[in-house]
Formats: structure tokens, sequence, C-alpha cells
């Protein structure tokens, strides 16, 4: 939950932006491109409007950015890029939490939208959103909001995730 109060200052998005900016890259080529949006401008508004429902809370985000990638001219180019831009989101949310920040990747956005509405020239692929702000009071929060962020965190276990000699062989 974002506090809608908050701003992101300058020097922190900017220091976001840098650490996602030098994330490991296939071949140098940096094919990760950001379009940043500020709560209150209109880069910010047009995200947040491509922003499915179930993601309609991170319009109270200082910052929504959305992150694309440059897809070359092949299947398997287009494959490291989705790889360079998982680099980059994990970069910027590691950056942003270490500036007291919170950080939300979504994939729950219209892309095909975004590309009409920012004018994102064909072979760049709008591939997440991510939205970073400051955590807000729980109290007000709506109670839906507060019982889905009290659930806590599931994943699987290692074993069936982490595989050693062959598929599906345990790590041990």
């Amino acid at each position: 939950m974002f506090d809608v109060d908050a701003e992101v200052k300058a020097d922190d998005l900017v220091a976001v932006l840098e650490a996602a900016r030098w994330a490991a890259t296939w071949g140098h080529r940096q094919p990760v491109r950001f379009l940043v949006g500020q709560r209150g401008d209109e880069t910010f508004t047009g995200i947040s409007k491509l922003l499915k429902r179930g993601n309609s809370y991170a319009k109270a985000a200082g910052a929504l950015i959305l992150v694309c990638v440059d897809e070359g001219e092949d299947e398997r180019t287009a494959r490291y890029a989705a790889v360079d831009a998982g680099a980059a989101i994990a970069q910027l949310t590691v950056e942003a939490v270490s500036r007291g920040l919170i950080a939300h990747p979504m994939a729950g956005f219209n892309a095909d939208g975004a590309c009409e509405v920012f004018g994102i020239p064909a072979g760049m692929r709008p591939i997440a959103v991510v939205a970073v702000g400051s955590l807000g009071d729980y109290d007000d929060a709506a109670p839906d909001i507060v019982e889905r962020d009290a659930r806590g965190r599931g994943r699987l276990p290692l074993g069936d995730v982490a595989f050693v000699g062959r598929w599906g062989q345990p790590l041990p």
C-alpha cells in the first residue's frame, strides 16, 4: 500500500533508474527503456489508466515506470531482452528499498494501449509497470487492501523449483 501524500524525490527517482540502467545486459545490448511518470503529471496519468483493476492501488504511488524492451531482430534477442528487463527491475527494486521506498512490479496493464497512448515504436515491447513510492498507513487503508496485504506471501518449496542431475530431482 502506497502513501498517496508522499512524493518520490527527484534524486531518488534518478537513483532507482540509474540502478536499473546499470543492470547486467546480454552482449552489452542495453535493450531496456523506461517511460517515467510522477504522480500528477501527464505520463503518470496515462500509465495509471492502463493498469488492470487489480493494480489500481498503484495509482497512489509517487511514480509509475513503464518498462519496455527493444526485442531486436530474432527470437533469441527478444528472449534475452526480457531477461535484461528482469535484471533491471530487480536492481531498481533493491535501490528503491535501500532508499526507504517500496517498489512493486506489475504485469497487469494494457501493453497494446501503452503503445498507442505513448507512441511506442514497433519492435519495442512494454513488459511491466513498476510503482515506486512510500509505504502508507494501514489505518487509512480500505479493508480489502488491509486483508490482501495481511495474507502474507507464499512460495513453492525449494525442492519443487531447484533440481540437480535431472529435471524433477530436488536439490538436497
